[in-house]
């Protein structure tokens, strides 16, 4: 584990024998309680000798302990690991040492925490899930438990994520969390880059690496261009990009080593647009997730509101916001009417290719002008731009300036005939894996549509998926552009764009003002497809310039 938690080790806690996480919590209990007792006796010892710094090291070491075990007291599936730890923080806390509390209201700042299913309140099948991921990560946490409105979903991700981190592959495990770092960082996604910090450190890397990108090996530097144009501009990927990175002499990558990191890259870019996408708040553990401060008379702080946490009442407005229940009924019926109008039209007549071809040069070119009145440059923290190079760089539409991007024609390259397979060529069963997972979020549905059941949503998130690859200049010939327009209104658009190109400008206002009368489960639904929309869409224009190499 990380140095400054000293002899106390986490890792009997995620065995499944709770004779084993037992004697685990014994031995934690017992060094916190000494660490506590020390730190009591050291302040209470009068005409000692003044020694401040090695007080306040020691006090940094045991709050670190102590938020650790909040998290665990509040996250842990197994109940006699949340039970024990709460015992541990009251024990300390007798000890007259002060113990930290969670700062904000759930998992999400923009989904109500009485919404998202509680730990300790999962069925079985959820409890088996928990528990994997918790054992793998020694963790359960935010986002894991936002995505668990869709299980389904949630059991594929989690198995592709663990084989992208932990099972074996053409990268060291080091390497794999440096990389999420170098990813998350290119969208200052501060919480996933938080997490791998950690996650790299428990893996043995070398933490002279973290002060910045020019202190990793050059191997890793090198993969810093590929890294900013895949975040934000894949449609410039060229055969070029490859071949400096796979002719770098002594810091070469193998083919099978840059299809992982490839993979990677895209995982942790889609990740944080589902992290701001979603509003996924700092894990408990983590800076900004807990507060040793006493509560306020109103039971929040002023640190509460800073950091954008309000009074449990505020959070918990519907997603309707200020807009009338009846103004957002009638925007899910005309959304439904338009579905029904288009679905009779397509029966009656099919448009030219030509027309189909015009259609999307035209939502093409509209998605340009979609932008949001948030549109403002977020500087990136010094902790997370270290991490990469060019700051100033960020997403560009393709058609600005003049500038012509050919398009990118799914019957010319796609991921079912050709990215699959060369991903599960050099790096077996991942393929697999994301194939699996794309299927998964394509076709999640339950029928229902806000208030209403039995609705094929079919069309609408064929749209959605659509209008992504359309924002990234790929084109299905078989898809009518015009229905883009017809089914998805102009804050939907914003939400949608902003998510995918640019997620650490997402705001909950975004959040609220589309599908106002839809479910928070929906919104989610809705941020799963936009994820794995834009993963396939850096895949594609990544995999396609692998295999021009190639040939």
């Amino acid at each position: 584990m990380a140095e400054e938690e000293g002899e106390v080790r986490w890792d009997g806690l995620c065995s499944r024998d709770s004779t084993t996480r037992e004697t685990a919590l014994e031995n934690i209990r017992q060094i916190i309680v000494r660490k506590a007792e020390c730190l009591r006796l050291v302040k209470e010892t009068p005409y000692r000798p003044a020694d401040g710094l090695s007080d306040a090291v020691s006090l940094d070491g045991l709050n670190k302990l102590l938020a650790h075990l909040l998290m665990l007291s509040k996250r842990c599936p197994f109940k006699d690991v949340r039970e024990k730890s709460e015992f541990i923080l009251k024990s300390v806390q007798e000890l007259g040492i002060r113990i930290p509390r969670p700062l904000g209201h759930g998992p999400s700042r923009f989904i109500p925490e009485k919404e998202i299913l509680q730990v300790g309140s999962e069925d079985t099948q959820m409890h088996t899930l928990f528990a994997d991921s918790f054992a793998a990560l020694g963790r359960l946490d935010n986002i894991t438990l936002v995505m668990v409105f869709h299980p389904q979903y949630l059991e594929s991700f989690l198995k592709t994520q663990h084989y992208l981190l932990q099972m074996d592959g053409p990268l060291p495990l080091h390497y794999r969390h440096y990389i999420g770092i170098m990813a998350a960082a290119r969208h200052q996604c501060s919480y996933l880059v938080n997490l791998h910090v950690n996650d790299f450190l428990h893996v043995g890397g070398d933490p002279k690496w973290l002060n910045g990108l020019e202190n990793a090996p050059q191997k890793l530097q090198n993969l810093g261009e590929l890294n900013k144009v895949l975040a934000h501009r894949p449609w410039l990927i060229t055969k070029e990009h490859i071949e400096g990175l796979l002719k770098a002499e002594e810091h070469s990558w193998s083919l099978a080593e840059l299809v992982h990191a490839v993979v990677l890259l895209t995982h942790y870019h889609s990740l944080a647009s589902f992290t701001f996408g979603c509003g996924i708040s700092p894990e408990i553990h983590c800076d900004g997730g807990h507060t040793f401060r006493p509560p306020s008379v109103s039971n929040y702080c002023i640190c509460d509101i800073t950091n954008g946490n309000h009074s449990v009442d505020e959070m918990q407005v519907n997603s309707a916001g200020n807009v009338s229940v009846s103004d957002s009924f009638f925007e899910v019926e005309a959304l439904m009417e338009k579905m029904k109008q288009l679905q009779e039209c397509r029966d009656e007549e099919e448009a030219s290719q030509e027309e189909m071809a015009s259609r999307f040069e035209i939502e093409k070119r509209e998605s340009m002008f979609v932008f949001s009145s948030d549109d403002e440059e977020v500087t990136p923290a010094r902790d997370v731009s270290r991490h990469f190079e060019d700051t100033s760089y960020g997403y560009k539409d393709f058609s600005r300036h003049g500038m012509h991007v050919p398009t990118f024609r799914v019957q010319d390259y796609c991921w079912e005939d050709h990215g699959y397979s060369l991903v599960n060529r050099l790096y077996p069963d991942v393929g697999q894996l994301i194939d699996e997972k794309f299927h998964i979020a394509y076709n999640l549905t339950y029928n229902t549509m806000a208030m209403h059941k039995d609705v094929d949503t079919s069309m609408l998130r064929r749209a959605i998926w659509n209008y992504i690859h359309c924002m990234f200049g790929i084109r299905y010939d078989d898809y009518d552009y015009g229905e883009i327009n017809q089914l998805l209104d102009r804050s939907f658009k914003v939400y949608i764009k902003t998510v995918v190109c640019t997620p650490e400008k997402v705001t909950k206002r975004m959040y609220d003002s589309f599908w106002r009368q839809f479910k928070h489960s929906e919104k989610v639904h809705v941020n799963l497809l936009l994820i794995e929309a834009r993963m396939q869409a850096e895949l594609l224009y990544a995999l396609r310039a692998i295999t021009r190499y190639m040939t």
